[in-house]
């Protein structure tokens, strides 16, 4: 019997633990230890202040009564009441200081969650991104208040919880069942209206909901929309649609946690009796003389205060913080699992020194569906350019992100010189590693952070620079965005030029692979052959790949690949597809017909 009583135990204390609520707790010393201590001390201070208020007070009055000496009751009195009004202040900044520290540290988890897998799956999975939302609620204020003002609201109702327990213990003082009676009433009202406290954010229905209004948020506050939201007139709109999903989520949330009848009644009907039979109790040793006039003061104003027990705020300000920490960690877990990669030790000094080779790979993305790569056999010699080519889906931006190892193939293997990537240690292998991707990330740092993230002499970054063509640029401490004092704003012809010159800045400092994904989409075809000139002439010695529609771009490439369907169609070079009359053929000529009548059409006008 013991045994099962102490397996018993274990198993409840384990359930204990498991709850949201317990999480957020336990968090608060890893916060800040001292921040937490004194939050916890002054809300322990602060909720029996009111039962001294209550024995002070009976003091005062029984003096009164009996024409004793008022001096010290009424010093107790001013004394309680002065340090209420002094400890509330003090209590809502440490509460708000205590909040911004639990969000700076919800914050270094997330990051540290996101960056810290070597793969980026865990990015592109719908199911993390959407507890990635639920998790970021804390700082966003959208289900519930911000951290900072949570506290103060979890703060307050916890005072009020600790001031109905000190109220209650003054009623033992009355009858030892007396705190059992009005205390356990009140108390139970959490049992019996638990529900209007549950609500399960992790469906469908209410993480679409949160997306859209993250989205819709978004939209308003970030620069990036500005134009377009203003341009085409969607200022109302967007807070319309903000305002719209914020009330979808507010009304999932009353639908699930409304108050259900038969368990307010019984709540009802517990309060009425329990308060009843001890107010009924008082009023009858009130008429019998069996207690004074300030005993029952004191015992009246403590029943009353027993209520304090069952308001408060944790029903509402502490679930949607106490979700938010419990996703955070357990989002870190999960994103390492998702994320990682299976790397080995070896390190990329030297590689490539033969060949990158695709060995029947086959890749699907994290959600699903069609297998973007199928049985892929390919291999690029060291020290030479590859262009690729092929109908969008074909697979192109895929494989380069193999070759950059942010994913592992689904079957098969990408080799480099004979070592499957996957016992290559990937710190190692991305220092080999250098690319200007179509989305390229535009740093609102200075110019040189932009060329060289992790550090360079400024001889190299300048070099880079002109390399890339954008030799006009060469103040290196300017801030690349007008949001900051003395920073400045670039062209989109700019910007490619300093993502090239990144690039450029990656060889000089030792790397050997180059992967350009669409790096200049939006300039003419002669401001893309002119970089794309350069680059060839700076990596040459390099393995490179190039990704890109225009042909008359890929045609310069030492051979190129045609993907269709997630395989090697046609490979050869420029004049061998030609050649060949096949789909390289046909496309080429598609895209000739057409510059052509741009052409003719540009000189008519």
């Amino acid at each position: 019997m013991s045994t099962l009583r102490y397996t018993s135990l274990i198993g409840r204390i384990h359930k204990l633990r498991d709850r949201e609520e317990w999480k957020f707790f336990a968090v608060l010393p890893r916060a800040s230890a001292g921040l937490s201590w004194a939050w916890w001390a002054l809300i322990v201070t602060r909720g029996f202040l009111p039962a001294l208020v209550t024995v002070s007070m009976a003091a005062l009055v029984s003096a009164v009564d009996e024409d004793g000496a008022l001096l010290g009751p009424l010093i107790a009195v001013g004394t309680v009441l002065v340090t209420i009004q002094l400890l509330s202040p003090l209590h809502a900044e440490v509460s708000a200081n205590l909040g911004d520290r639990l969000s700076c540290w919800l914050h270094d988890r997330l990051i540290v969650a996101t960056t810290e897998p070597a793969g980026v799956r865990h990015l592109e999975s719908k199911e993390l991104t959407d507890q990635l939302t639920i998790a970021r609620d804390f700082d966003l204020g959208i289900a519930g208040p911000p951290m900072n003002l949570t506290m103060g609201f979890v703060a307050g109702s916890l005072v009020e919880m600790a001031a109905g327990l000190g109220q209650a213990a003054l009623l033992a003082g009355y009858a030892w069942w007396a705190p059992l009676l009005v205390g356990g009433a009140w108390a139970a009202t959490h049992w019996l209206l638990r529900e209007s406290s549950i609500w399960d954010r992790d469906t469908g229905e209410v993480l679409d909901a949160q997306r859209r209004a993250d989205y819709t948020y978004r939209l308003a506050v970030e620069a990036s929309a500005a134009k377009e939201v203003r341009l085409f007139g969607l200022s109302e709109w967007t807070v319309a649609q903000f305002a719209a999903n914020r009330r979808r989520l507010v009304d999932l949330h009353w639908r699930e946690t409304r108050l259900r009848q038969r368990p307010l009644g019984w709540a009802v009907a517990l309060l009425v009796v329990a308060n009843g039979v001890m107010l009924w109790s008082l009023a009858r040793d009130a008429v019998s003389g069996a207690l004074g006039i300030g005993q029952v003061l004191m015992f009246a104003q403590a029943t009353i205060g027993t209520c304090a027990l069952a308001f408060g705020g944790l029903n509402w300000a502490l679930p949607p913080a106490a979700s938010s920490v419990a996703t955070v960690l357990a989002l870190g877990p999960r994103m390492a699992k998702q994320g990682a990669l299976n790397s080995g030790s070896l390190k990329a000094e030297g590689f490539p020194r033969a060949h990158i080779r695709f060995r029947k790979v086959g890749f699907t993305y994290p959600e699903g569906g069609r297998r973007v790569l199928d049985g892929l056999d390919l291999e690029i010699p060291a020290g030479t350019s590859l262009a690729i080519v092929g109908r969008n889906g074909a697979g192109k931006t895929t494989l380069a992100k193999l070759i950059c190892g942010l994913y592992e193939p689904t079957d098969g293997a990408v080799e480099v010189d004979e070592a499957d990537l996957r016992s290559v240690d990937p710190k190692s292998w991305r220092r080999r590693v250098t690319a200007v991707f179509q989305d390229f990330v535009r740093y609102e740092l200075p110019l040189k952070f932009n060329v060289a993230p992790l550090g360079a002499d400024d001889e190299v970054v300048v070099a880079a620079l002109a390399d890339a063509g954008a030799g006009d640029l060469v103040d290196l401490d300017t801030v690349l965005s007008r949001g900051y004092d003395g920073g400045t704003d670039l062209s989109g012809g700019q910007w490619q030029r300093v993502a090239v010159a990144r690039a450029l800045c990656a060889v000089r400092q030792g790397a050997r692979v180059v992967i350009l994904d669409e790096p200049t989409a939006q300039m003419d075809v002669r401001g893309e052959a002119e970089i794309f000139e350069r680059l060839l002439r700076k990596t040459r010695g390099c393995t490179t790949l190039l990704i890109s529609h225009r042909f008359s771009t890929v045609q310069h490439a030492d051979r190129i690949c045609v993907l269709e369907d997630g395989k090697v169609l046609e490979l050869g070079t420029h004049d061998e597809l030609m050649a060949l009359g096949g789909r390289y053929r046909e496309m080429f000529d598609l895209q000739a017909s057409r510059f052509v009548q741009e052409e003719t059409n540009a000189a008519v006008e």
